[in-house]
Order: structure tokens, then sequence, then C-alpha cells
């Protein structure tokens, strides 16, 4: 049996985090601040922060200079054709839907464009269950 997840997680190395929160009471900021000790490059992707966790955010995925492996997505589900819509035009090789983030036309056409998705899931939960 493959293991998607686990593959996913051992595979990427930059995760840009829409609507990643500086406030440490939010589930972005604790996942985060949990990924980016693990090793991960994060990058906040907020138009309301300057910078998150020591990184720069940015208005929007577009803006971002770097390649992203991973798009993780903390926002309410009705934003996230437009998130799908970027990430497939910047061919952007996967999608996280957070828990409580479900959207099942969206990530149905991120996966026709050829990204991976994971919808519903904690990335950190996944992470800590791997022991990665």
């Amino acid at each position: 049996m493959s293991d998607e997840i686990g593959e996913l997680l051992t595979h990427i190395r930059t995760i840009a985090v829409v609507g990643l929160s500086s406030d440490p009471m939010r589930p972005s900021f604790g996942v985060s601040q949990y990924m980016q000790r693990k090793g991960y490059r994060i990058i906040p992707v907020n138009p309301n922060e300057s910078s998150v966790l020591g990184e720069k955010a940015y208005r929007a995925l577009s803006e971002v200079p770097d390649k992203i492996d991973v798009v993780d997505v903390f926002r309410r589900p009705k934003f996230v054709p437009e998130i799908v819509d970027e990430a497939i035009r910047l061919k952007i090789p996967a999608l996280w839907l957070q828990e409580g983030v479900i959207h099942q036309f969206a990530a149905k056409r991120a996966r026709e464009a050829g990204l991976t998705v994971v919808m519903d899931r904690c990335i950190l939960k996944e992470h800590r269950a791997r022991n990665l």
C-alpha cells in the first residue's frame, strides 16, 4: 500500500501557507511553527501580515519569488477555488487543504491539472504520525 502523504512530506521542502497568521493562538501559526522546526521552509501568504515566523509574508501566491512545493491552505472553503486557480497557473505540484477545509470541486480541478491533493487533513498531525 502506498503512502501518498508520507511520500509528499518526504519530498517537499517549501510550504506556502495561505492564511498564515502571526497570532500564536491561531492553528495556522502553531502548525507552521511545528513544520518550520522540522526543517521545512515556511512562506506566509497573507495580505494582512508583513512577516510571520521570521519569514517575509506575501499578499498572494503569485508574488512569491521562490519555488513552492506545496500550498497549505488555512482559509474558508469558499476561498479555495481561487487558490486552486493560482496554484494551477503557477504549476505548484501539491495542494494541502487543512482540517475542515473541504471543496470537492476545486480539489477535483486541481487533481485534473496534475496536482497532488490532500484535503481535510492536518499537515502537522500527518507529519507527526509518520515520525518524519
